[in-house]
């Protein structure tokens, strides 16, 4: 505030009382309390104005006061607003970290099902293998079976091929070598027939097996022997023939590995892919170390 207005208010508010008592009023003039004053001396009028100036003064500061009661109020409802939205703003990020572990724990979860699930269909699929390995094992030995098995019809017709080869064998030996062999005992002729085989002597040794045959003496070495000399000779069906009923005959003989191997290779030969195919196979796994299994790889490959 200024000098000259302070003390102007100085003066205004110390002599009031004695200038109204210098010059007392007539008829209300110079009453400065009505509303609408008159006859007012200079002082009076700067009296007047500077009270007009006080009132507006403090109707001014009366509305500043109210606005900032106004703007005070506004302010605490907005510090309320802040307080309400940080409260949310901490709610909202409380709930965000439980979703986010949530979320963690779920993926933990689905992982783990997945490794389940993963697990378990490896072992189902390892199943599957294994139970295709034993159906096919399965089909192998059925192969072997239905191919080594001997029908009665094939045993007629194999009874039938022996006796008219008899005849043959008999007209070419001329009844004398008939004579000799009835004459000789079994193990002597199984003896010549060995050696008669080894000396490549394979009509001879052809005869003195069917003749070990007919007296029922190691039949299913001698139904072997005859199939291999008709492997040989390249007669493949007749040596398939004989080849099944000496495994028919006796199916655990030493010579089984090379007689499966031989009817294997006949077969092939014969234009029998399949059970050839099948006869490898039975070899590999029924005779694993042999030499034959060796063969029948090669064979496969």
């Amino acid at each position: 505030m200024k000098y000259s207005t302070l003390v102007t208010l100085l003066f205004v508010t110390a002599v009031p009382s004695f200038l109204l008592a210098a010059e007392p009023s007539a008829f209300g003039a110079g009453d400065l309390s009505n509303p609408d004053p008159y006859g007012l001396t200079s002082n009076e009028k700067v009296i007047l104005e500077t009270k007009d100036k006080l009132k507006k003064v403090a109707q001014k500061s009366n509305s500043q006061a109210s606005q900032l009661d106004s703007l005070r109020e506004r302010i605490d409802g907005l510090q309320s607003i802040v307080e309400s939205i940080s409260r949310k703003t901490h709610n909202n990020k409380v709930n965000l970290e439980k979703l986010n572990n949530q979320q963690i724990t779920d993926q933990n979860n689905s992982r783990e099902y997945e490794l389940r699930l993963s697990s378990a269909v490896e072992q189902n699929t390892q199943d599957i293998e294994n139970i295709k390995k034993s159906i096919l094992e399965l089909s192998k030995l059925l192969d072997t079976i239905n191919a080594s098995y001997v029908t009665k019809d094939e045993y007629n017709s194999l009874v039938k091929d022996v006796n008219t080869f008899k005849n043959i064998v008999a007209k070419e030996l001329k009844g004398n070598h008939n004579v000799k062999s009835s004459k000789i005992s079994s193990a002597e002729l199984y003896n010549r027939a060995k050696k008669y085989y080894d000396k490549k002597y394979y009509t001879k040794a052809i005869a003195d097996y069917k003749e070990l045959i007919q007296r029922k003496y190691k039949p299913a070495y001698a139904h072997y022997m005859i199939g291999e000399m008709n492997y040989k000779r390249k007669n493949y069906a007749e040596a398939i023939s004989y080849f099944k009923k000496s495994a028919a005959l006796y199916s655990k003989a030493s010579y089984m590995p090379k007689l499966m191997l031989h009817t294997a290779i006949s077969m092939d030969r014969t234009g029998d892919k399949k059970h050839a195919r099948a006869f490898y196979q039975g070899i590999i796994a029924k005779y694993p170390n042999s030499q034959e299994a060796v063969e029948a790889k090669r064979a496969l490959k």
